[in-house]
C-alpha cells in the first residue's frame, strides 16, 4: 500500500477548523502553519471568513479540487456526511481526529464510515486520534505540541495522550522525529500498514511503537519480520489478555497470553521491548545516532572504581561483552594511568584524573581497531572542571560518533546536572545513571546479534498431508467433538512425522489384559473420554503397571474414579500402551492466540508445567533458528545440555518436533490447540517420544 499522500501530501483540508484558540480545530490549523508545511491548506467551517490569515471554505465541496489529505475534527454525528463530501472531490486519505466511535461502543457508525470510504478509494487513519506529524513534508497535523525537531525516529502510538507527551519529551531532549502517528481505534489503517511506509523511508532509522492491542496479529508479525531487517524496532507493549474456557483446557492455552507471546515474538522479530517510555526513548535516540558495534570488545573508562564495578555488573545484565585482553589493555592505557590506577577493564583513571587524562584515554580507546565500543563514566570530584569537561566531551563525541558506539554517564550534583542538560541538547549520548547507559548499549548489541543471526536465515518448509489429517478430523466433527480421541491424535502425529508409542483402546477388562500381554509389560493405562481433558487430575492414569494383577487393579480403579468424578462423561474405554523409557519431560504445544494467531510453545513439561511456567512462545511459521532459540531460552536449558555426568540430550529431535507442530497449527485451520506433554527427550541421537498428545478442534460454524 502506498501511503505517500498520507505522509507527504501536496494539499491538506482541515474540516472543522476553528477561530477559537482553545478549540482543537484551531490548534491543528495553527500547527500546520507554524510547522512550515509548504503545500496548499484548506480550512473548512460553515461560518467561512478567515482563520490565521487563511480563507475558510464553508463546505468541503467548495474546494473543488482533489485533496491528498483531509483532517476531520468535528462531532462524531457529522463525520459520515463529511466523508461522503470528501469522496466527491477525490480525497485520498482522511485523518479522523473526532472521538465518539468504537471506543464508546459506537462501532456500527465507525464501520459504516470505513466501508463507505474504502468503497470510494479513501483510506482512514483513526478515528479517535491526536493527528499526524511527518518531517518529510514538514506537516504537523496534530493538536499536540507545536515544537517538533526533525530527525530519524518514527513513532506509532495507540494512545493519543502518550503520543502528545512523547512529542513534548522529544522536544525537551532535542530528540529528532521523522514522524509521529496516532492510530486510535485502527478502524482501517493499522500499525502494519504504517510500518510498510517507514520501512522504505530513507529518513527513518528507528521505529518506536506504543501498542495496547493488535487486531490482525499474524499479518503484524509478518510485517515486523520484514521491517526489522532494515530498521530498528523499539516497542512498548501494554495490556494483557485472557484466553477463553476452551483454550484453558490445555496448558498451552492457559499459559498463552498477549504478554508471554509478545515476549517471544519480540525475540523472533528482532524487536527491542522496552518496559517504560524512558527506556524506549533512551534506546531509540542511541540507535538513531550511533553506528553498529563491529565486534564484541567494549571498554569502560572511569574515574571511580565503584562506578566502574556497577557498570561491569550492568554489562552482564544487559549482555554487553567486555574486552578481557589484559595485555593489550595494559599496553594501550599504561602511560595515562597513575600508579594506583588499573588497566584492567574497567579502566580506572582514579579520582585524580583531569580533563586531559580523560581525553587521552578516550582517544586511545576510540582510535584502537581492537576496541568496538566505549562506555565513559564520570563521578564528580572536587577537581571537576565543568566547562572544559563539557567542551571535551562535545568535541570527542562529534569526532568519533560515526566510528563506534560511544556512551557517557555522569554522576554528581548541580554542576553535573547542568553538564548533562547541555550535552543532551548537543546530541551527546549521555545519561545520569550507569544502568541506563549500559542498557542503551545493550540495545545496540542485541540488534547486532539479531542481524548477524538472520543474515543467512533460510525458512524450513515442513510438508504435511492436510487431506489425510482432515479425513481423521471429519469423524470428530461429525460427532460434534472438540477433543480428538487418543488414537486419532496418535494418527496425526504419525502423519506429520512425530514418534509416539503404540496404544490400543480396551473397552473391557479382558481386552485390556490381552493388549498388555501383546505389547508386553510394563504398560500405561489412560482413561479415554472426550469429556475428561485432564486425565491425571481425574485419576484416570496408571503408570508402570508390571503384571496382570496390577493391571486389573489399575483398570478398575481408573474406571471407578472417572465415573465418580465425572458421572456424565462419555467413557469409551481405557488406552493401554507400552511404558516408555524415562527421559527428560518437556512440553510442545501449538495454539491459536486471539491476537497473534497460530503460535508454538516449548518448555519443561510434566505435571508442574503451569507452576514452573518455564516456557517460550513463537509465532508461526517457525524457522529452524526460531525453534533452536526456543530450546536455548528456557531456564531449564542446562538440564538438556547434561548435568552431573549425564549426556547431552537430543535437542535436534525437539527442534524437529517444534517445526512439525508449527506446520500443523499453521496449515490446518480446523485445529485450535495441539499439545504434547510430555515429549520425552532422550540422549543425543536417541530421539524423542510424544508420550501423551491432546488435540482440540476449533468450535466454528461449519466445523
Amino acid at each position: 500500500m502506498n501511503l505517500k499522500s498520507l505522509f507527504e501530501p501536496k494539499s491538506v483540508a482541515v474540516i472543522g477548523a476553528s477561530s477559537h484558540p482553545e478549540k482543537i480545530g484551531y490548534r491543528i490549523l495553527q500547527n500546520i502553519i507554524v510547522g512550515g508545511y509548504k503545500g496548499d491548506i484548506y480550512p473548512v467551517n460553515p461560518k467561512g471568513g478567515k482563520i490565521l490569515g487563511i480563507d475558510v471554505y464553508k463546505s468541503i465541496l467548495d474546494i473543488n479540487r482533489e485533496i491528498d489529505l483531509g483532517v476531520i475534527v468535528i462531532p462524531a454525528r457529522f463525520v459520515f456526511d463529511a466523508v461522503k463530501d470528501c469522496t466527491k472531490i477525490g480525497t485520498k486519505f482522511l485523518v479522523i481526529i473526532s472521538s465518539g466511535f468504537s471506543e464508546v461502543g459506537n462501532r456500527e457508525e465507525e464501520n459504516k464510515i470505513v466501508k463507505f470510504a474504502k468503497n470510494h478509494g479513501i483510506r482512514i487513519l483513526g478515528p479517535n486520534i491526536f493527528g499526524i506529524y511527518s518531517a518529510n513534508s514538514s506537516l504537523n497535523a496534530s493538536f499536540g505540541p507545536s515544537e517538533i525537531f526533525p530527525g530519524k525516529i518514527a513513532i506509532i502510538t495507540q494512545s493519543g495522550a502518550i503520543g502528545g507527551g512523547m512529542i513534548g519529551k522529544s522536544a525537551v531532549e532535542r530528540i529528532g522525529l521523522s514522524a509521529i502517528v496516532s492510530v486510535g481505534n485502527k478502524a482501517d489503517l493499522d500499525e502494519a500498514d504504517l510500518l510498510g511506509y517507514f520501512k522504505n523511508d530513507s529518513r527513518t532509522k528507528v521505529i518506536l511503537m506504543y501498542i495496547e492491542g493488535v487486531k490482525d496479529g499474524h499479518r503484524f508479525v509478518e510485517v515486523l519480520k520484514d521491517v526489522s531487517k532494515k530498521k530498528h524496532l523499539v516497542v512498548i507493549k501494554s495490556g494483557r489478555s485472557k484466553r477463553g474456557a476452551l483454550a484453558a483446557a490445555s496448558h498451552t492455552g492457559s499459559l498463552a497470553g498477549s504478554d508471554n507471546i509478545f515476549n517471544g515474538i519480540s525475540e523472533q522479530c528482532g524487536i527491542l521491548r522496552a518496559e517504560s517510555i524512558e527506556e524506549a526513548f533512551n534506546w531509540s535516540r542511541v540507535l538513531a545516532d550511533s553506528p553498529t558495534a563491529n565486534g564484541d570488545n567494549t571498554v569502560i573508562i572511569t574515574n571511580g572504581g565503584g562506578l566502574g564495578v556497577l557498570c561491569a555488573d550492568a554489562c552482564e545484565k544487559y549482555n554487553v561483552p567486555l574486552m578481557d585482553d589484559s595485555n593489550l589493555l595494559h599496553e594501550l592505557f599504561n602511560d595515562v594511568m597513575p600508579e594506583f590506577g588499573s588497566t584492567r577493564n574497567p579502566i580506572d583513571l582514579t579520582g585524580g584524573a583531569n580533563v586531559k587524562d580523560y581525553r587521552l584515554a578516550l582517544e586511545k580507546a576510540l582510535k584502537s581497531d581492537d576496541i568496538n565500543a566505549v562506555l565513559a563514566l564520570y563521578c564528580e570530584t572536587g577537581l571537576f572542571d565543568n566547562k572544559n569537561m563539557i567542551d571535551m566531551i562535545k568535541e570527542i563525541s562529534k569526532e568519533y560518533i560515526r566510528r563506534k558506539p560511544l556512551l557517557f554517564s555522569m554522576f554528581g550534583g548541580e554542576k553535573v546536572e547542568y553538564a548533562l542538560q547541555d550535552l543532551k541538547r548537543s546530541g551527546v549520548q549521555v545519561f545520569d545513571d550507569v544502568y541506563d547507559t549500559v542498557s542503551a548499549l545493550g540495545a545496540i548489541y542485541k540488534r547486532r546479534r539479531y542481524i548477524i543471526e538472520h543474515s543467512n536465515l533460510r525458512d524450513v518448509e515442513v510438508s504435511i498431508d492436510k487431506d489425510e489429517i482432515r479425513h481423521i478430523l471429519s469423524k470428530a466433527k461429525a460427532e460434534n467433538r472438540a477433543l480428538l480421541l487418543p488414537d486419532e491424535a496418535r494418527d496425526i502425529m504419525r502423519i506429520i512425522g512425530v514418534a509416539a508409542p503404540d496404544g490400543y483402546i480396551a473397552r473391557t477388562l479382558n481386552q485390556a489384559v490381552n493388549i498388555a500381554e501383546n505389547v508386553s509389560y510394563p504398560v500405561v493405562l489412560k482413561i479415554v473420554s472426550e469429556d475428561i481433558v485432564h486425565k491425571t487430575d481425574a485419576g484416570g492414569v496408571a503408570l508402570d503397571v508390571e503384571n496382570k494383577d496390577e493391571l486389573i487393579d489399575a483398570y478398575q480403579a481408573i474406571m471407578r474414579r472417572s465415573k465418580t468424578r465425572f458421572p456424565k462423561a462419555r467413557i469409551r474405554g481405557v488406552e493401554v500402551s507400552k511404558m516408555v523409557d524415562k527421559g527428560i519431560e518437556t512440553i510442545v504445544g501449538g495454539t491459536r492466540d486471539q491476537s497473534f494467531g497460530p503460535v508454538v510453545m516449548f518448555g519443561l513439561g510434566g505435571i508442574y508445567v503451569e507452576i514452573l511456567k518455564d516456557v517460550q512462545f513463537r509465532a508461526t511459521p517457525l524457522s529452524k533458528l526460531d525453534a533452536e532459540k526456543m530450546v536455548r531460552s528456557i531456564n531449564a536449558y542446562p538440564i538438556l545440555l547434561g548435568v552431573r555426568g549425564e549426556k547431552r540430550k537430543d535437542m535436534e529431535g525437539i527442534v524437529d518436533v517444534l517445526l512439525r507442530i508449527g506446520s500443523l497449527i499453521d496449515k490446518v485451520d480446523e485445529i485450535f490447540d495441539v499439545e504434547i506433554n510430555p515429549l520425552m527427550v532422550y540422549d543425543r541421537g536417541e530421539g524423542v517420544m510424544a508420550v501423551d498428545v491432546r488435540i482440540i478442534l476449533n468450535r466454528k460454524e461449519g466445523n
